[in-house]
């Protein structure tokens, strides 16, 4: 066994704050790291220790994978937990880590290469007879070859970059006219985002659900899966709403994509919590899509329903435990939704919107958490991600999932800034949603900005709200003293005197 004594956490905000809260409570010594811009933050009060490594821009700080490790040296830290984002997925990082002779609270980086790289996943997997969605099993960068390729699979096809994530990088195109201009827009944007120019071609599954695995491996060869989250509520193919388990996967079915799952995690040897994510279309079939070797945003909803830490399992595989179930004990026990609160404005094209949190209270109750990384009064920093928090309730059933979720952004108060809170509520009470007929195009087939604005009252509403005003404008004019005595004058007001040049 492999003893983890001290444990930094190298991240910010929410998921700093709950990795560090279960390192806690399993003992553990705990180290945050901090930029200039998050002096404040909570994680950074939490933790034992803390320690700055930069400006506020990422790559000045929260990527400088070399200052990090000279903090583990300095104060004698034994692992090192990524949470998502930033460094998580970086093999050249996590193998730096072993490398210093630390632990990474993660997979292997031979298996993050692997699952990192989206071709190199599909023929990793092949072997075990995952399906996969019709297309290139290569890199390809000949346009005449790819429109040949693109006519076979028949359109619409996505262009999609290897290293890609987060909907960068891919391309719908519809037609042969428009599949050179595409194909290069998809190059140019894959080598600004990931510097890797590499692209490939799917077949585009029309109305498709985003379902995902949750999987945890040991270093003993043992692997289970977790059941599955639903994750069709996306903006900019990411994702705003998950729930586990999905309304639509019959026994059999989730069975059979948890089995494909442990497949995927057993063709890199995984070690750690993973998530295999697939399409599933229309008529029920299911198609192998990434893997994401993290720790998923969304990973609550799989410990409501399971009862599991998984950041405590993911410590405890680190230090070489074996799995302590089998997946035979392993069951679903009622339903779980979270939405995910972002600095966005819905009616704006989702666009972030920095600010003050002038109010900010959370809900309570029970089966209500909040994962969050704020309190009233701070400011939201602009060289983040703009989520806030993440809202999580738990009930018997999916719809005591959801009116509990519709309470808890009821008493949500958060004020000088927008979010997408009302987002949430709007869609959880879409007739698609309660009956579970929804998938990836959920806001573009029922959602528009104006869903959101107040309601404009009826004409009679209206004429007697105009009344209301005219009588209350009148009884509040004041009183101005005259030669005759006392009387109502329309410039008595002394912003109307400023206003009609009265002095």
């Amino acid at each position: 066994m492999k003893k983890i004594s001290k444990l930094l956490v190298a991240n910010r905000g929410e998921i700093a704050l709950r990795v560090l809260r279960s390192a806690k409570e399993m003992g553990l010594q705990t180290v945050a790291i901090y930029s200039e811009a998050d002096r404040n933050a909570l994680h950074v009060r939490y933790a034992d220790e803390a320690v700055c490594v930069g400006p506020p821009a990422s790559k000045d700080s929260y990527l400088r994978g070399d200052k990090i490790l000279e903090v583990c040296q300095q104060l004698g830290v034994d692992a090192i937990h990524p949470g998502y984002g930033f460094l998580s997925e970086n093999a050249e990082f996590a193998r730096m880590v072993k490398e210093a002779g630390l632990i990474f609270v993660g997979p292997s980086p031979e298996a993050m290469n692997i699952m990192g790289d989206k071709l190199s996943a599909k023929q990793a997997v092949q072997a075990y007879n995952i399906p996969l969605v019709p297309g290139t099993a290569e890199a390809i960068s000949d346009v005449e070859e790819a429109k040949r390729i693109a006519e076979q699979v028949g359109f619409p096809i996505l262009i999609k970059a290897s290293a890609g994530g987060g909907g960068k990088g891919m391309r719908l195109v519809y037609n042969l006219e428009e599949f050179e201009e595409q194909m290069q827009l998809a190059i140019n944007e894959a080598v600004s985002a990931f510097g890797d120019g590499a692209v490939f071609i799917e077949k585009f599954v029309t109305g498709p659900r985003h379902i995902e695995i949750q999987v945890l491996g040991d270093e003993h060869g043992n692997i289970v899966h977790l059941f599955e989250r639903e994750c069709s509520i996306q903006r900019r193919h990411q994702k705003v709403i998950e729930e586990a388990p999905s309304s639509v996967l019959t026994p059999e079915l989730r069975a059979e994509m948890g089995r494909c799952a442990v497949d995927v995690a057993r063709a890199c040897d995984y070690t750690g919590a993973g998530t295999v994510e697939f399409l599933l279309d229309d008529q029920r079939n299911f198609y192998f899509l990434e893997m994401n070797t993290r720790l998923q945003v969304e990973h609550p909803v799989t410990e409501q329903i399971t009862g599991l830490d998984l950041v405590k399992e993911q410590i405890k595989v680190a230090q070489g435990l074996p799995l302590a179930f089998k997946q035979e004990d392993l069951t679903i026990t009622g339903h779980a939704l979270e939405l995910r609160v972002y600095a966005e404005d819905p009616q704006n094209n989702f666009l972030p919107d920095i600010g003050t949190l002038t109010t900010y209270v959370r809900p309570q109750g029970p089966g209500v958490r909040v994962d969050d990384g704020f309190e009233q009064g701070m400011d939201i920093p602009i060289y983040y991600d703009p989520m806030i928090a993440k809202l999580v309730t738990y009930g018997d059933t999916r719809q005591d999932a959801i009116n509990r979720m519709l309470r808890a952004i009821e008493e949500y108060q958060i004020t000088g800034i927008e979010t997408t809170l009302a987002f949430g509520r709007y869609v959880l009470t879409h007739p698609a949603f309660v009956s579970g007929d929804f998938d990836t195009n959920f806001i573009k087939d029922h959602f528009s900005p104006d869903v959101l604005k107040p309601a404009a009252p009826d004409e009679a509403t209206a004429k007697v709200a105009a009344a209301l005003g005219a009588l209350l404008l009148e009884t509040k004019k004041p009183k101005v003293a005259t030669a005759t005595g006392t009387a109502d004058n329309a410039v008595g007001s002394g912003w109307r005197k400023n206003r009609l040049g009265v002095r």
